[in-house]
C-alpha cells in the first residue's frame, strides 16, 4: 500500500476519533454521529498500523545529489519568501489600512459606532479645549468621526489661552490644567472632561447619544423589597441605571402606594424582583396601565428551596411572589420550580443556566454572546388567553436531555418526568398585543423569571448588559441602537462555563496529539 495513502488514511482516522470522542465529552454524551465517527476513525487507525507493519520495507532510493546542493524548489521558495517579505512592507507604508494596537483602540471606531454616526439626522459640533500642543490621538479621533459622518459630525481643537476670546463662548468651562471636549447638537449640549485620562470611544459616542436622542423615560417600581437602581452594592441596579442614561433613558423610582397611578411619561415600567406581593389596587393600576397601551419589564425572582430536614415556612413558601395575577392575562404562567441545566452553567452551580439559545429577534438578541441566570423559574404559556396576545419565548436553556425545570426544593437535583419540565426550558418571553389605530399605542412586556442577572455583580459578565440594555430599548419603542461602554463593561468571562471549560481542555489536548500525529505520519512515509 502507497505510504502517502497510509499517512492520508491516519490522518483522517485521527480527526475521525478525536472529533467523535472529544464531541461526546464536551457534550456529555454520546450520539449516533459520534459513535460512528469514533469508530470509523479507529477502524482506519488500526488498518494503518496493520498495513504499516506487514508491508513495511527498507528504502532502496539513494539521494543522487550531494547535501550541499542547490534543489530547484528550495531556491524558488526562498525567492518567494523574499518578495512576499518585501511587498508586505512596500504595502504597508502605501496603503490607508491600519492596524491599532492601543490599549484603548483610540483609533478605530467600532462598529456600533460607526453604524450610529452614519445614520445621524442633525448636524453635531465637537469641540475640545486644550492648552498647548493637542495629542495626536485626539485629532485621528475626530478625524474618524468626521469622516464617516458624511457631513454630520465637524471637530475642533482649540487652544482655550491662546484663543481666549473664541473659548469665552462656552463659558468657565476650562482652566490650564484641564482637557475637555464640548459635544453639542441643536439646544443640546454635553461636557467630558478627559484631563486624567484619555478620551474613549465609548463616552464620546455616548455623550453624542445624549444630544441627538429623545430622552426617554423609566420608573422602577419600590416598596415591595425590589431591586433598587440608586444601590451601588453588589445586590444593586446602579450600574445597569449608568448605562440606561448613557443611552438617554433616564430613570425614576414610582410607589404606587403613596402615588396611586403611574405617571403620563413613563415609557416602561420595571417590576424588578419583588419580595412581596403587591396589593390588589397596585395590581389593578398596573393592569389598566397595559391595557392602554403601556409597556413593562418584569424581573421574577426564584423560589426559596431548603433540604429535606428544614421544611419551608409560609413566610418563605409566599417569598419572591410570582405575579401571575397580573401576568395571567397576558398570557404566560410563571412556576414554582427551579431550572437546571447540567452541560452549560456558570461556575459550577447547575442552577445558574447559560445559554446562547435564543429566539431570533433583530432588535433583542441579535449578535449577543452567552446570557446566564441565578436559579430562574420556568414559565408556560396560558391555553385560553385572548387571541390578539403574541407570544415568544426569548432566552431558553441550551441543553435538551441535560435541563429540566426542577419542582423539588429540597435541591435533589434529579429529572422526574411526571412533574418536572424538559428542556430547553424558556426563561424569558416577549409579549405583545398590537392595539386599534384609534388607541394610543401597541402593548409591549418582556418577563425574565430572574433579576440577579443585571445586578451589579453580574451584569459585567457576558452579554447580560446588552441584553438588558436591548430590552428595555425594545420596550421603549425605540428603533436606535442602544451602547455598552466597551471601556467599562468588557465581556470578560471571570468563570467559564461548564461546557466551556470541557471545550477549553478538548483544544489543548490537541496541541500535544497533533506533534505527535505529525511524527507518526514522518515515521509511516519513512
Amino acid at each position: 500500500m502507497n505510504r502517502n495513502y497510509l499517512a492520508v488514511l491516519f490522518g483522517s482516522g485521527f480527526i475521525c476519533l478525536f472529533f467523535g470522542l472529544g464531541t461526546a465529552y464536551v457534550e456529555q454524551r454520546f450520539g449516533v454521529v459520534t459513535f460512528s465517527l469514533s469508530l470509523l476513525g479507529l477502524g482506519a487507525l488500526s488498518a494503518c498500523f496493520i498495513q504499516r507493519f506487514i508491508k513495511r520495507k527498507k528504502s532502496t532510493d539513494q539521494h543522487s545529489k550531494s547535501a550541499f546542493a542547490i534543489k530547484p524548489g528550495l531556491t524558488l521558495a526562498v525567492i518567494l519568501s523574499m518578495v512576499l517579505f518585501v511587498g508586505i512592507n512596500y504595502f504597508a507604508q502605501t496603503l490607508p489600512f491600519r492596524w491599532d494596537v492601543t490599549q484603548t483602540q483610540q483609533h478605530t471606531l467600532t462598529k456600533q459606532t460607526a453604524d450610529f454616526i452614519k445614520n445621524l439626522d442633525k448636524p453635531v459640533q465637537l469641540t475640545a479645549l486644550h492648552v498647548g500642543l493637542p495629542p495626536k490621538y485626539l485629532e485621528d479621533l475626530f478625524k474618524e468621526y468626521e469622516r464617516i459622518s458624511n457631513g454630520k459630525v465637524s471637530g475642533e481643537i482649540i487652544d482655550p489661552i491662546a484663543q481666549i476670546g473664541y473659548a469665552s463662548k462656552f463659558g468657565n468651562v476650562v482652566d490650564g490644567n484641564q482637557s475637555k471636549v464640548i459635544i453639542q447638537a441643536g439646544n443640546e449640549r454635553r461636557d467630558i472632561d478627559f484631563t486624567k485620562q484619555p478620551l474613549s470611544e465609548a463616552s464620546l459616542t455616548n455623550a453624542i447619544v445624549r444630544v441627538t436622542r429623545a430622552k426617554r423615560q423609566v420608573y422602577f417600581l419600590t416598596g415591595h423589597g425590589e431591586y433598587d437602581w440608586s444601590n451601588d452594592a453588589d445586590q444593586g441596579l446602579s450600574h445597569f441605571a449608568k448605562l440606561l442614561n448613557d443611552n438617554n433613558i433616564i430613570s425614576k423610582t414610582l410607589m404606587l402606594g403613596i402615588t396611586d397611578n403611574i405617571p403620563e411619561d413613563c415609557d416602561v415600567l420595571i417590576i424588578a424582583g419583588p419580595r412581596n406581593e403587591l396589593t390588589e389596587k397596585e395590581q389593578t393600576l398596573i393592569q389598566q396601565y397595559l391595557e392602554k397601551g403601556g409597556d413593562a419589564l418584569f424581573l421574577i425572582e426564584n423560589i426559596s428551596v431548603t433540604t429535606a430536614d428544614k421544611p419551608l415556612t409560609i413566610d418563605e413558601l409566599n417569598k419572591n411572589p410570582s405575579l401571575n395575577g397580573i401576568l395571567n392575562q397576558w398570557g404566560v404562567d410563571i412556576q414554582d420550580d427551579i431550572v437546571v441545566d447540567l452541560t452549560s452553567h456558570a461556575g459550577s452551580d447547575p442552577g445558574s443556566p447559560a445559554t446562547k439559545n435564543y429566539t431570533i429577534h433583530k432588535a433583542i438578541t441579535e449578535a449577543l454572546d452567552y446570557t446566564f441566570y441565578v436559579r430562574p423559574r420556568s414559565i408556560k404559556v396560558v391555553p385560553d388567553r385572548r387571541p390578539s396576545i403574541k407570544l415568544a419565548s426569548i432566552v431558553s436553556t441550551a441543553s435538551k436531555e441535560k435541563s429540566w425545570a426542577e419542582t423539588d426544593r429540597t435541591l435533589k437535583i434529579q429529572f422526574d418526568k411526571t412533574v418536572d419540565t424538559p428542556g430547553p426550558v424558556p426563561l424569558s418571553f416577549v409579549i405583545f398585543e398590537p392595539k386599534t389605530a384609534a388607541e394610543s399605542s401597541d402593548t409591549r412586556i418582556i418577563v425574565f423569571t430572574d433579576a440577579d442577572f443585571l445586578t451589579n455583580v453580574y451584569i459585567q459578565q457576558y452579554s447580560n448588559a446588552q441584553m438588558g440594555l436591548n430590552i428595555v430599548n425594545w420596550l421603549a419603542e425605540s428603533d436606535e441602537r442602544v451602547f455598552v461602554d466597551q471601556q467599562k463593561i468588557k465581556v470578560q468571562r471571570l468563570d467559564l462555563t461548564s461546557k466551556q471549560r470541557r471545550l477549553v481542555a478538548m483544544i489543548l489536548l490537541l496541541i500535544p496529539l497533533l506533534i505527535g500525529v505529525g511524527g507518526i505520519v514522518v515515521w509511516i512515509k519513512d
